[in-house]
């Protein structure tokens, strides 16, 4: 058991990693590149629909390590675990208000602030791409670990 939740938690984690990674490299680049006001048009329906998926993810991650913890892996994979459900409060507390302020600006009105709150966004999203890149880390060199001893 303890190896099957430490699978899907590194799962969970490098699914998250991937997605928050992609974000910042690519969907979010792509998006700014269509103007101001496509751009916030986009970011809505992009972040509710990301909102659902990575919030289970980190979650399930969590669970899946502190089970995998209780079951005998060692601290690490507790602590690749708590790295990635940080993502949780990080994002209620440092992103949400910037989450807020663009889902009540217009487009039309409002491209100058959209492109200031856009901007800031994207970089507090890194934060949440640097957590769970750490939290892969931790988990795939105590599975490398693991394997080689």
């Amino acid at each position: 058991m303890q190896a099957f939740m430490g699978f899907l938690a590194t799962l969970c984690c490098a699914i998250f990693t991937g997605a928050a990674i992609y974000v910042n490299a690519v969907e979010h680049p792509a998006r700014m590149s269509c103007g101001i006001k496509a751009a916030l048009s986009e970011w809505a329906p992009s972040y509710k629909r990301a909102t659902v998926m990575q919030a289970s993810l980190a979650v399930l991650g969590f669970v899946f390590s502190v089970v995998a913890w209780f079951a005998g892996a060692k601290i690490w994979v507790l602590i690749a675990g708590i790295l990635l459900v940080l993502v949780v409060p990080f994002t209620l507390i440092a992103i949400m208000p910037t989450n807020n302020r663009l889902l009540a600006l217009n487009a039309e009105k409002d491209a100058d602030e959209a492109k200031i709150l856009l901007n800031r966004w994207n970089k507090l999203h890194m934060v949440r791409s640097a957590l769970s890149l750490a939290a892969l880390i931790i988990f795939l060199l105590h599975a490398l670990n693991k394997y080689y001893t």
